[in-house]
C-alpha cells in the first residue's frame, strides 16, 4: 500500500486533528450554548442597567425604571416580551461559540503539546496552562469578536421596543450589514479590547483550571478519566472563569451597546479603560460585578454541558481525551 492511500485509509481524526477537533469543540460549544442562553441574555440586561454615563449624557430621559435582580430580569423579558425572546441573539451567539470555542480549543491544544511542551511524566505546568489558557482566548475571541458584537446589540433589541425606541435589526444579516456599512471593518470589531481582555480572563479561569484540576485528579487521586472527573474539574473552571471575568465583561457589554456616530466612535466611552474608570466613579466598585450570579449561574452549567459534552465526543470520535 503506498503512503498516499495509507494515508486516505486511516481515520478522519488522524488525518485532519485540528480540523476535527474545532468541528467536535464548535458542536459541543453549541449544544452548551443554547442549552445556557437565557442566562447569558438575562446578565446582559443587568450590565446595562442604571448606567451612569447613559443618565450623564441624557439619554435616559423617558426610559422605563430598568428590572432589578436577576430572577425579576428574567421574568420580565417572559411577561413583557415573550418567552420566546429568551433567546433573542442566539443565533449569532451560536455563530460565535462555532468560531470562539474551535479556535481556542485548538490554539490551546497546540500550546500545550506544541510550544509550550509537557513534562515528563505528562503533566503541564500551571504557568504554561495559564499562558496557554490566555493566549488560546485572547485568539479566540479577537476572531469571534464580530459575531460577539451582533450577538450583544440583538440582546438589547427587546428592551428597545419596550422603550418606545425603533428596533435596530431585521435579523442577524441584517445586523452584520448595518454595522458594516456604518463602522466598516473595524465597526465589526467595536469593543475586541475589551473583548479580548475579558477571553483572556475566563479562558485562564475555564481552560486552566479545567486542564490543572483534571489532571491533578488523574494523578494525584484514586478518579480516572470519568464523567466523575470532567464534572468535578467543569465546576471548578466555570467558578473562577466568572469571578475573573465577570468586571471586563461588563465593560465589554456596555461599549458594545454604546451608541456611535456616523464615524463608528462610541459617544459614552471613549476606550475599555474609560468606560472602567467612568463605571466605578458612577456606580462603584462592584457595579463591575452587575450580573455575576447570571453570569456565574451560566458558566457552571455551560462548562459542565460543555466539557462533559466534548470529552464524550472526542471519546465517540476515537481522538484522544482533552
Amino acid at each position: 500500500m503506498s503512503p498516499a492511500e495509507e494515508e486516505k485509509s486511516l481515520p478522519l481524526p488522524e488525518r485532519w486533528p485540528r480540523a476535527s477537533k474545532f468541528a467536535l469543540s464548535a458542536c459541543a460549544a453549541a449544544v452548551a450554548e443554547l442549552v445556557t442562553f437565557p442566562l447569558d441574555l438575562t446578565k446582559t440586561r443587568l450590565q446595562v442597567q442604571g448606567e451612569a454615563a447613559v443618565h450623564r449624557n441624557g439619554a435616559a430621559v423617558g426610559q422605563a425604571v430598568p428590572y432589578r435582580g436577576m430572577l425579576r430580569t428574567a421574568a420580565g423579558i417572559v411577561q413583557e416580551e415573550g418567552l420566546r425572546k429568551l433567546w433573542q441573539g442566539a443565533t449569532p451567539a451560536v455563530y460565535r461559540h462555532i468560531v470562539y470555542s474551535g479556535v481556542r480549543m485548538v490554539a490551546y491544544e497546540h500550546l500545550r503539546d506544541s510550544v509550550l511542551g509537557r513534562s515528563e511524566d505528562e503533566s503541564f505546568p500551571f504557568w504554561k496552562a495559564v499562558v496557554g489558557g490566555m493566549s488560546a482566548g485572547a485568539i479566540g475571541q479577537f476572531f469571534a469578536s464580530p459575531t460577539d458584537l451582533v450577538k450583544v446589540q440583538m440582546q438589547m433589541e427587546g428592551k428597545r421596543k419596550l422603550e418606545g425606541k425603533p428596533l435596530r435589526f431585521r435579523g442577524v444579516h441584517h445586523a452584520f450589514m448595518k454595522i458594516l456599512s456604518e463602522g466598516g471593518i473595524r465597526g465589526l470589531w467595536a469593543g475586541w479590547v475589551p473583548n479580548v481582555q475579558r477571553a483572556a480572563l475566563v479562558n485562564m479561569g475555564d481552560l486552566t483550571t479545567y486542564d490543572s484540576v483534571k489532571h491533578f485528579l488523574l494523578l494525584n487521586t484514586p478518579l480516572v478519566d470519568n464523567s466523575v472527573t470532567h464534572s468535578v474539574a467543569s465546576c471548578c473552571s466555570g467558578l473562577v472563569a466568572a469571578v475573573l471575568g465577570t468586571p471586563a465583561d461588563v465593560v465589554k457589554t456596555r461599549i458594545m451597546n454604546q451608541p456611535r456616530d456616523k464615524q463608528g466612535r462610541g459617544l459614552l466611552y471613549k476606550s475599555s479603560t474609560d468606560c472602567l474608570i467612568q463605571t466605578v466613579q458612577g456606580e462603584g466598585f462592584m457595579s463591575l460585578y452587575k450580573g455575576f450570579i447570571p453570569t456565574w449561574m451560566r458558566m457552571a452549567p455551560w462548562s459542565l454541558v460543555f466539557w462533559l459534552t466534548y470529552e464524550q465526543i472526542r471519546r465517540i470520535c476515537g481522538v484522544s481525551s482533552f
